[in-house]
């Protein structure tokens, strides 16, 4: 993990603020979705990016019973069916 050398201190009601230039330097915008992980005794951040299900692809997903399922992982499962 790198440090950025940035300090921030959380505010009453529990916030952070991202500073500009990591925004900028990871496309975050106002209103996007971030997740939080937990990793030891440390707290990451990350701009949630919908996945695949599956295989965790982020590319030519489509919605199958509300779930996001990436086009590769859709023609295995295809082939799967055939298959039986």
């Amino acid at each position: 993990m790198k440090s950025t050398g940035i300090i921030r201190r959380v505010d009453e009601l529990g916030r952070v603020v991202i500073p500009i230039e990591l925004r900028n330097q990871f496309n975050i915008v106002e209103k996007d979705p971030i997740e939080i992980y937990v990793d030891g005794s440390s707290i990451i951040l990350k701009k949630f990016e919908p996945n695949c299900i599956f295989c965790g692809n982020t590319k030519d997903l489509h919605s199958y019973n509300e779930k996001l399922i990436c086009e590769d992982c859709s023609k295995k499962i295809g082939n799967l069916t055939n298959e039986q």
